[in-house]
Order: structure tokens, then C-alpha cells, then sequence
């Protein structure tokens, strides 16, 4: 079994929403735009087929070619995370297989969970970790609250240790500068990459506690990445300022929008020619998106001006 290098990730990794057509159609051309934009905005990487990407309103199929799609498109160009969460681990372990061998960088996933009372123990979180971890291809654990499973620090870490590939760590959960730090200090050097996540909103906290970069969306990562690059630099002031500055645009997606924002801010710009969302999930509020448009203005972001 080849494995890959250990490398840390630093910066900004947002999140590529999936964009459908009208008709609630899988818009290709649309993500090979998406794809083109997130790589204008100076992102250090993308991920594709997470929760913001709408992972759980995509089929099998659809997620096998989006995966083919962005991978051939990027053609290493800018490295990619693929998100692989499902509750069966022979069909984690294939999707991990088909990333690995189409070139991306790393998997992500959550612990194994279906609806609200199926959810893997300890023991076999750590078992499907490491079934991943025979592919041969880094794991990013992403512990989120969608999951509804409890990855504690010393679980984290015994993966960590134990499961070669297990190198990155997406901490998105309350008090997330909190775990972070915690896992950095028991974990040592097996936690390679520790990063935060819901859209940033927490994230001068997160770099403090020793985050190495950030998974945001793919709404203003350029302006992420800046706070980012100004704390590893030594320049809290300068990522104050621009954390500050970002701040209420960023709270306005997490906490009114969610994964809309995204694709609402690329409709607005011309990245995409729709910012549909199938069903169940309701369109975005027009009062909700106009206010979420007023806050982007003033930060002149790329995604607004980028099919222009």
C-alpha cells in the first residue's frame, strides 16, 4: 500500500456548494465555474461533497460524478478534500478508494451516524477510522454537531496515534477553541493539521487555541484567508481587525443562511445562474438574502464581481 506524505494544512479550505439548475438538475458547467472561482479567491484548497456542499440532498451517482468532475478539472491544480461520511464503512471505505485514486488529497469524515438514534460507539468509530485508514489516502475527522455522536479529546487522539492516516482534524463543536486546544496539547505532533470550521465565526478564537487554517464556505475566503495569514504571521492586530471587519457577513451566514449564503453571493455575481436547493430545504428568505447581499457589498469580495 503507497501512502502519501504528511503535509499540514494551513489557510483557507472552503467548502465548493453544488449548484443545480432551476430545475433542480445537477449543473455541471455551474461547478466547473464554482470550482474557477474558489481558485481566483486564493484558496489554499477546496472540499467538495460536505454538509455545506449538500451532501445529504445528492445521490450516489451524482456524488461519483461530481467527485470524477471536480478531480478531472482541477487536475491537481489545487488540492481537494473529498467528503466520504456514511454509515456503513465498506461504502466509506469505496468512496475513500475512488478519491484516492482520482488524486485528491485527503478524505474527510464524520463519525458513522444515521437519523438521531443510530450512532456509532467509541470502539466503532475508531474501527471505521481505521478501515479508512487501510486506503492509504489522510483523513481529516470532521466532529460536528450534525453528526450528533461525541468524539472526545482522548478518542481524537487515540486515532491519532494509532491510525496513521488519521492527520487532520476539523473541530467544529461548541467551545471549539476550547477542544482544540486540548487536542493539540495531548495529541503532539500526531495531530498534524488541526483546523476550524462553521464558516469561521469562531475562528480568532480557534487560531489562538493553535488552529493551522480554517474551513469556511466559499463565499469570502479570501478575506478569511487574510486573518488567517496576519495570526500565523504574529500580527494579531492585523487579524483582529480583519476577523472584525468580516465578522457580521460571516455571523449572517451561519446563523441566518447556512449553506444558501454560498450560492446566493455566486448568483449575485455571475457565478452561477442559480442558487436553487432541493427539497426539503426551503429557498433562502428574499429579506434574508438581501441583507446577507448589504453585508458583502462594502467587503468588495471576488465571489460578487467574479462573473462579472
Amino acid at each position: 500500500m503507497t501512502t502519501m506524505r504528511p503535509e499540514t494544512l494551513t489557510g483557507a479550505w472552503p467548502v465548493a456548494p453544488t449548484p443545480f439548475h432551476a430545475d433542480g438538475s445537477l449543473d455541471l458547467p455551474g461547478m466547473t465555474r464554482v470550482l474557477d472561482c474558489i481558485m481566483e479567491q486564493g484558496a489554499d484548497g477546496v472540499c467538495i461533497l460536505a454538509n455545506f456542499s449538500e451532501q445529504f440532498l445528492i445521490s450516489d451517482a451524482e456524488r461519483e460524478t461530481l467527485t470524477r468532475h471536480c478531480l478531472d478539472h482541477l487536475a491537481g491544480r489545487m488540492p481537494v478534500i473529498v467528503t466520504i461520511s456514511h454509515y456503513a464503512t465498506p461504502i466509506v471505505v469505496e468512496r475513500a478508494r475512488l478519491a484516492r485514486d482520482l488524486g485528491a488529497v485527503a478524505v474527510m469524515m464524520m463519525p458513522p451516524y444515521h437519523g438521531a438514534l443510530l450512532k456509532g460507539t467509541a470502539e466503532q468509530c475508531y474501527e471505521q477510522f481505521a478501515r479508512v485508514g487501510e486506503v492509504g489516502i489522510p483523513i481529516m475527522a470532521q466532529d460536528a454537531p450534525l453528526s450528533g455522536v461525541e468524539l472526545p479529546v482522548p478518542l481524537l487522539v487515540r486515532m491519532a496515534r494509532e491510525i496513521e492516516m488519521v492527520q487532520h482534524f476539523k473541530i467544529e463543536c461548541a467551545g471549539a477553541a476550547a477542544k482544540l486546544r486540548a487536542l493539540i496539547a495531548e495529541g503532539g505532533e500526531a495531530v498534524l493539521s488541526p483546523l476550524d470550521g462553521e464558516e469561521g465565526i469562531t475562528m480568532l478564537a480557534d487560531l489562538d487555541a493553535g488552529a493551522t487554517g480554517t474551513m469556511c464556505s466559499a463565499m469570502i475566503p479570501e478575506l478569511i484567508r487574510e486573518v488567517v495569514t496576519a495570526h500565523h504571521a504574529g500580527d494579531r492586530a492585523r487579524a483582529v481587525a480583519g476577523y472584525t471587519r468580516i465578522l457580521p457577513a460571516i455571523n449572517h451566514e451561519n446563523r441566518q443562511c447556512g449553506f444558501r449564503a454560498a450560492k446566493a453571493a455566486m448568483v449575485e455575481g455571475g457565478v452561477i445562474r442559480s442558487d436553487f436547493c432541493r427539497h426539503p430545504v426551503p429557498p433562502l428568505p428574499p429579506e434574508t438574502r438581501a441583507e446577507l447581499i448589504g453585508l458583502l457589498r462594502p467587503l468588495d469580495p471576488i465571489v460578487l464581481r467574479w462573473g462579472r
